[in-house]
């Protein structure tokens, strides 16, 4: 077993036992909660093993390049959900994938009628396939519910959020030339939701950084990089005022890259970062972040390029992968037909390249990508009055 196999089966435990020492000496209800944390790493992590010595998966452990027969979960989520899941699996017949879909419901809306936020029998789904594409999911305000994407990445411990970034002709933004790549760390930082109340008028959470995952997600970063032809990697933070954990992560970045000589390699503060972004978005290239990091600058560079409609994103992990549009559920436009489509087609075209299918989601992407710039059968969003259906059978007639 590799050095990272360790660390995802001791590295959370060896953290949370350091915890626990501080903590529990002051006899805190935190106490008590990290080492309930602490068992349930520790089961999760036998459960799903480890990763390849470079720390990112290799697709031959997900599929047989070219398989044209095979399942994959479907989650419609919330909202207009259930619209764009529709495009999905007319592109996917369309292009003849050989997919077989299984669809699950899972938000807001399921748990509001059956108490739960997933159906069941969803996460045993992708656990056995190993492959999901899903749409917006809401999350009940003050009802005690987790939010199901981080149910989902930590369950199945789809470590690398990516999120591509780049200008679309016909898209009317102030950019014209944005190509870039967002590597986010998906598991553990503030997002890890160890939190507590030290009395009704205090709380506290704690920033867990390890430097497993920081090393996985760093080299995820840099091998992506040189895979995709990409020159330059930064790393996001905020070391300045965070010393220990932000500290953690650009020292292990720093570690990492010296084992990329072809890539350059830099770092950013994370507020002047977004200065930079809005100013001249073009000088970047990949970004690798933490969670919370990655999570916000991921929707600022969104905007850059005309918005959520248009932000497919892939979680990745050692064993599953889960494709996702980000945007929201848009529930005023639920059910009427107007909703684009586009981001999570783009999500499904992420998907297909994993899968092998690399010309399928060259001509997905072209066909995309033509339709909005000739603008004619467009949705409402970028100018257009087509309807979902329309936009969809558009793109479909190009492929």
């Amino acid at each position: 077993m590799n050095y990272v196999d360790k660390a995802d089966q001791n590295g959370y435990t060896q953290t949370v036992i350091l915890l626990k020492q501080i903590f529990c000496r002051c006899g805190s209800a935190f106490g008590r909660f990290v080492l309930r944390q602490g068992a349930a790493h520790r089961q999760k992590a036998v459960r799903q093993g480890g990763v390849n010595g470079h720390g990112t998966p290799h697709p031959c452990r997900f599929f047989r390049k070219g398989q044209t027969d095979m399942k994959a979960v479907l989650i419609p989520g919330d909202g207009i959900g259930r619209e764009i899941a529709q495009s999905v699996r007319k592109i996917s017949d369309v292009l003849a994938t050989g997919i077989e879909w299984e669809e699950y419901a899972a938000g807001a809306e399921y748990a509001a009628e059956h108490g739960e936020l997933l159906q069941p029998g969803a996460l045993d789904a992708i656990e056995e396939y190993g492959w999901a594409l899903k749409g917006p999911t809401a999350t009940p305000i003050g009802k005690g519910f987790r939010s199901i994407n981080v149910q989902l990445r930590q369950r199945f411990n789809t470590y690398a959020n990516l999120r591509p970034v780049r200008t679309l002709p016909g898209v009317p933004t102030r950019f014209e030339n944005v190509d870039l790549v967002i590597v986010r760390e998906n598991t553990e930082d503030l997002y890890k939701g160890i939190e507590y109340m030290l009395n009704d008028e205090i709380a506290n959470g704690v920033k867990l950084i390890t430097k497993p995952a920081c090393e996985r997600i760093c080299r995820f970063a840099f091998d992506y990089a040189a895979a995709n032809g990409r020159k330059k990697v930064t790393a996001v933070h905020k070391a300045n005022i965070m010393k220990l954990t932000d500290g953690l992560f650009l020292r292990t970045f720093r570690e990492v890259a010296a084992e990329y000589p072809e890539i350059t390699a830099d770092d950013c503060i994370i507020d002047a970062l977004c200065m930079k972004l809005v100013q001249k978005p073009e000088q970047f290239d990949v970004l690798v972040a933490p969670n919370l990091y990655g999570d916000i600058i991921s929707d600022l560079c969104a905007g850059l390029v005309g918005g959520l409609g248009f932000a497919p994103s892939a979680n990745i992990g050692a064993k599953t992968r889960i494709y996702e549009a980000v945007h929201g559920s848009a529930p005023d436009i639920a059910g009427q037909n107007k909703a684009n489509p586009s981001a999570i087609l783009m999500a499904f075209a992420m998907m297909l390249n994993d899968l092998g299918m690399t010309d399928k989601a060259a001509r997905l992407n072209a066909a995309i990508l033509a339709q909005v710039a000739e603008g004619k059968a467009v949705t409402a969003d970028i100018g257009g009055t087509a309807t979902t259906t329309e936009f969809t059978d558009a793109v479909a007639a190009r492929l």
